[in-house]
């Protein structure tokens, strides 16, 4: 609704698909290997431990009902969902830097890219026991591996796409439906507290 309501009316319907497909395709890597790569340890203890987890976890193998995470206690299951949403909320945030300029397929492509090579070893750095937590980083709910990375990709995207084509200095393309905005902006900002409050893992 955020971004649907910044678009002309005609690319609506292309944003939604853009947003609904995020969350398809990253839930998916997510479930075949991410939560191994950023939460995995059987690389712990190696070089290459600083980087990825490991794929000890694979589709979830071990995952079960009844498996805790230490120190917190809650389900492991309940934490592997918990993290998919910022994985796939990630790669969500960067479509409004190519909103309007890229194809469908070259959309899933790059986001599918985007989620194996860049989100997932970041998440491992930062919150999976990778290089930079060891040195003391903290992000307690996507400061680094959610914002600031979306954040410079989002830019190098825009970067690399240039001028939109047809743009014309002096002549505004508005929003659409500013009421969706607001809408979204409000769902967007509920979501907010529960990332938050739900990093604690209390």
């Amino acid at each position: 609704l955020f971004y649907g309501g910044l678009v002309r009316q005609k690319n609506v319907l292309s944003i939604l698909m853009q947003c609904l497909i995020c969350v398809c395709a990253v839930s998916v890597l997510w479930v075949a290997f991410g939560y191994s790569w950023v939460f995995g340890k059987g690389f712990a203890g190696t070089p290459i431990g600083n980087i990825i987890g490991g794929f000890d976890k694979v589709f979830l193998n071990g995952v079960t009902t009844a498996s805790l995470i230490s120190p917190s206690g809650i389900p492991e299951i309940l934490f592997v969902l918990f993290q998919c949403m910022f994985a796939v909320i990630t790669p969500g945030l960067i479509i409004g830097a190519f909103a309007e300029r890229v194809k469908f397929s070259g959309f899933l492509f790059f986001t599918v890219l985007w989620s194996i090579l860049i989100y997932d070893p970041m998440a491992h750095f930062v919150w999976g026991g990778g290089w930079l937590q060891q040195m003391g980083a903290i992000d307690f709910a996507g400061g680094t591996v959610v914002h600031i990375n979306a954040g410079i990709s989002a830019l190098v995207m825009c970067l690399m796409l240039g001028r939109r084509s047809g743009y014309r200095t002096g002549h505004t393309s508005f929003p659409h439906q500013v009421p969706f905005v607001f809408i979204g902006a409000a769902f967007l900002w509920l979501g907010w507290f529960g990332f938050n409050a739900g990093s604690g893992l209390t």
